[in-house]
């Protein structure tokens, strides 16, 4: 395929994070663009701003004429939207060339230097950390998430170089061609895809024989490459490590160097352990060790992974995007690391039927973990019910006292209730599109202490 060539693409999903991603790339690379989602986003909204047109009704009569054109128009989709999708299956019986998010990222970046995170957690913050370092060297960057210094899941540079997260949901990552990669962790997930942990090892395993150059792996994961860890024996190990005012100092051995004093402000050692698998690749790649330290010292975040909403004396809101039963653990000992002494409240919405049935058990033991516990109904996403899989069967499960099932109309109230000092808003779902509203009940309450 020749994106040349291309005048018009059309989306199908434009809101997702991923693809909303790409839609914004090829706008700002002069094609057209539009697209349908199932409903209005903020996402959506960015992408209005810079002129995609988006509707919110599945029906032929809302795409545009100059879009019906075939020999102009590339058609890309996430493989979330159902079947039975009428515009979807509009394109597929008259031909149209259809790709899926992942096919038309590996198109883009089949000719670039590609850079490539992978791995069941912290694939989005290690590729937004990496983006931002390798910002310097015009790089572009898809990001899964919304990187704070940029306000965006695009940091647009030039087609030589590029930053993938590299999604292992769907297969996705085997349609990209990586020079440099890493994997951060190989946990279960994605069950409803893989059946079974043997062949979601094998899709990583395959994932690694089609890195070109040099893969990068989390010490302990069984994949070959150089290995990365905090305080233990790695090719890039951070130790000396510190916690001062808020951030982590440490320093870093590399396979032929060594960088003293390095600065990173995200909590957890799963997040100084994402910090360490960019600066390795960006090490591999050539970058220079001070430069990396300056772009570390200056990272701020993802939108949604431990996002401060309200941080005070008095009250923290924390925003997360955690929805598997290790990164609600990661949270939960950020939090513990942070706020040795106060109480905690979790505020968790289960996403997807498969995945609460899949870890019913290890979700229960990681809220636990918690002092009080508020748990929505499950999100179902691209799912139907699972006959006996709901919140209430994961509630009893859990073994705090501190216990309750919440709606979301209730919610905002049940929080107010709360004694905790320290509320973390965790899930994948639209959980996140409460927090806001959380947040003024807050700081309406709080009126004189935040």
């Amino acid at each position: 395929m020749n994106l040349k060539t291309i005048h018009n693409v059309y989306f199908i999903g434009v809101g997702g994070i991923g693809m909303s991603a790409i839609a914004r790339y090829f706008s700002m690379n002069g094609k057209k663009v539009c697209g349908y989602d199932k409903t209005p986003s903020p996402l959506t909204k960015k992408l209005e701003e810079i002129g995609v047109e988006i509707h919110f009704e599945d029906s032929i009569k809302n795409i545009p004429l100059s879009f019906l054109e075939k020999e102009k128009t590339l058609v890309v989709y996430t493989p979330a939207i159902p079947k039975d999708h009428e515009e979807l299956n509009y394109f597929k019986n008259n031909g149209f060339v259809i790709l899926k998010r992942a096919e038309i990222l590996g198109e883009i970046t089949r000719n670039t230097f590609c850079l490539g995170v992978a791995g069941t957690h912290g694939k989005t913050t290690t590729s937004s950390i990496l983006g931002h370092i390798m910002q310097p060297e015009k790089a572009t960057s898809f990001l899964g998430g919304i990187a704070e210094n940029y306000n965006s899941n695009l940091i647009l540079g030039e087609d030589k170089v590029s930053v993938v997260e590299a999604d292992e949901f769907d297969r996705s990552f085997l349609k990209l061609s990586p020079n440099i990669a890493c994997v951060t962790s190989m946990d279960a997930d994605h069950l409803d895809i893989y059946g079974e942990s043997e062949a979601l090892q094998q899709s990583f395993r395959d994932f690694s024989s089609k890195v070109s150059d040099t893969l990068i792996v989390a010490k302990g994961i069984p994949l070959k490459g150089l290995t990365y860890g905090v305080n233990e024996e790695a090719d890039y190990k951070a130790y000396n490590v510190k916690v001062a005012e808020g951030k982590y100092v440490f320093d870093v051995q590399t396979p032929t160097s060594e960088i003293k004093n390095i600065e990173f402000h995200l909590p957890g050692k799963h997040n100084m352990m994402n910090a360490l698998a960019a600066l390795a690749m960006a090490d591999v790649y050539g970058v220079s060790l001070e430069k990396i330290k300056e772009q570390l010292k200056t990272f701020k975040g993802v939108q949604r992974r431990f996002s401060y909403k309200i941080k005070t004396e008095n009250l923290v809101l924390i925003d997360d995007y955690a929805h598997h039963p290790t990164e609600i653990k990661a949270v939960e000992h950020s939090v513990r690391e942070m706020y040795p002494k106060d109480k905690v409240l979790a505020v968790f919405q289960p996403h997807l039927f498969s995945r609460t049935k899949d870890f019913a058990d290890d979700f229960a033991e990681a809220l636990s973990k918690f002092d009080e516990v508020l748990l929505l109904d499950i999100y179902p996403a691209r799912e139907l019910p699972i006959e006996g899989v709901t919140s209430s069967w994961l509630l009893d499960k859990m073994s705090l006292k501190s216990k309750k099932l919440v709606s979301k109309e209730k919610l905002s109230d049940e929080i107010l209730k709360s004694e905790s000092k320290i509320i973390a808003m965790l899930g994948a779902g639209d959980i996140g599109l409460l927090v806001d509203e959380v947040k003024e009940s807050l700081e309406e309450k709080y009126t004189n202490q935040i």
